[in-house]
């Protein structure tokens, strides 16, 4: 018969080894639900998860893109207990009081993609430097312009969300280098709200109102696919190029179309992956204020304000498209 000493060991040593086995949960939170890009990254999560044998993700996300939808589902994660939250935010400062409510409650948070604000959040991931991706997206525009055989064009810029923390830091990296490239009059900036039927009335309001409208660059993966739709339905072909940051997957068509010359983006499978190994590296206190793991793809290397990059955007085209656009 077992001693009341005995059986006490016991289940300290059933505890113990419950908590080592314990799965850790992290939610992937989405700007919204149903965006291909997200739906890509979740796939590098789920990867992620399946190497570290312990992590459950949970990937999830509001259905419109705004701060007070997300913040519900924040709530709700909270309320789940979730150990680390890994959010593209469609705000970066709404979203603050929520996060900082999380992480007095334990719950490490990563930002990625979308950045929130130093104080609602441990490390941010950006996909790329951020100065790189704005000069790409202007020599994409530039590019265009000169396959059009144009030496001077009006240019528009059709971003997704006015608050959306990466799209507005890229197009004041984009406004910054504008200078280097003559060739381009940037005409104005539409907000299509990541949403793929309110990109596509902005896009035809930005064929209509400007007649001479020779290239349109977004920098959200939605926004590109709708202007590339609007300029094929707009008769534009051959007119008018769309550019951008776009999946190759979704941007196919358009290529073949001709309705786009070229794009670029980075591969958001590698972005979710890396998201959920940062998150991952924090919860088991592995991270330092220096650098944190992204697993195979090595480590990132972390700013004072826990800020770290990716690669440079890639470039897709006619040469390339059909291979990559069978992998996302």
């Amino acid at each position: 018969m077992k001693t009341k000493a005995s059986l006490i060991l016991t289940v300290a040593i059933l505890a113990l080894s419950g908590s080592a086995l314990a799965e850790v949960k992290i939610a992937l939170v989405a700007k919204s639900l149903g965006n291909g890009f997200f739906e890509a990254a979740n796939t590098g999560a789920q990867e992620a998860a399946k190497e570290l044998g312990d992590v459950k993700v949970i990937y999830t996300g509001p259905t419109t893109t705004t701060a007070e939808a997300q913040i519900e589902v924040l709530n709700g994660l909270i309320a789940q207990g979730v150990d680390a939250i890994a959010i593209s935010a469609n705000d970066p400062d709404a979203v603050v009081p929520v996060l900082k409510k999380a992480m007095q409650r334990g719950i490490k948070v990563v930002s990625w993609d979308s950045g929130v604000a130093k104080a609602g959040r441990q490390i941010h991931l950006n996909p790329s430097n951020n100065a790189l991706i704005g000069e790409t997206n202007v020599k994409l525009a530039d590019d265009a312009l000169k396959a059009l055989n144009v030496e001077k064009g009006d240019v528009a810029i059709l971003s997704a969300t006015p608050t959306s923390t990466n799209q507005n830091i890229w197009i004041a990296e984009m406004k910054k280098v504008l200078p280097k490239y003559p060739s381009i009059n940037l005409v104005t900036v539409a907000y299509g709200d990541d949403l793929s039927d309110k990109s596509y009335r902005e896009a035809v309001g930005l064929l209509k109102s400007y007649p001479d409208l020779k290239v349109i660059v977004s920098p959200s993966s939605v926004g590109i696919v709708a202007a590339a739709q609007a300029v094929k339905d707009q008769g534009k072909i051959g007119k008018v190029y769309v550019t951008g940051l776009g999946l190759p997957s979704e941007m196919a068509g358009a290529i073949k179309s001709g309705a786009s010359k070229s794009f670029a983006i980075w591969n958001p499978i590698d972005l979710g992956y890396a998201a959920t190994y940062l998150a991952d590296d924090l919860v088991k206190g592995t991270a330092t204020k220096e650098e944190a793991s992204m697993g195979k793809l090595g480590k990132v290397k972390l700013d004072a304000d826990g800020n770290g990059a990716m690669s440079k955007p890639f470039v897709y085209d006619a040469s390339n498209i059909d291979k990559f656009s069978k992998i996302f």
